[in-house]
């Protein structure tokens, strides 16, 4: 059973005024003041804060993408005839990405070049989104190449 909980701070000119709750009381959730091992959402005011506590009310595991991603390393891994090359692409993924990040850490602590790469991601960033996503038919011929890549990835 998964649960969250998050402690937010009164705000401070209006520490006198009495919270309003009639929007979060109409949600298909019990409002109790107090911990309930029952209640799927609680509430806990304090006069410097509010705690806010909720947890999940059922054991339904398939949604959780953490699962998803072990179970298909899991069937990958009974799929594989060559068990000696997948460990070591992944080793070789694992230094790439262990090098590719010592790289940008030494580009970053030089003083011009940073300023210029930073440059650059944001005229990119500005093209990339006139380009592609300003517009509803060009978002379309993005979608499009999109799952193009991606069948020629998957061999689809």
């Amino acid at each position: 059973m998964a649960s969250i909980s998050a402690t937010l701070p009164s705000p401070l000119l209006l520490t006198q005024r009495k919270y309003n709750l009639t929007s979060i009381q109409k949600l298909p959730f019990s409002l109790t003041r107090g911990t309930n091992d029952l209640s799927p959402f609680s509430l806990i005011r304090n006069p410097s804060s509010i705690t806010l506590m909720v947890k999940a009310s059922g054991e339904n595991s398939e949604s959780s993408t953490d699962l998803n991603v072990v179970s298909s390393i899991q069937n990958v891994w009974d799929k594989s005839e060559d068990r000696l090359g997948l460990i070591g692409l992944s080793f070789a993924a694992i230094v790439a990405l262990w090098a590719s990040l010592n790289l940008i850490t030494a580009i970053d602590k030089l003083p011009v070049i940073s300023s210029g790469f930073e440059l650059v991601g944001i005229l990119f960033s500005t093209w990339f989104t006139y380009r592609y996503l300003l517009f509803k038919p060009d978002r379309e011929e993005l979608s499009k190449i999109v799952k193009k890549s991606v069948a020629d990835i998957l061999g689809q």
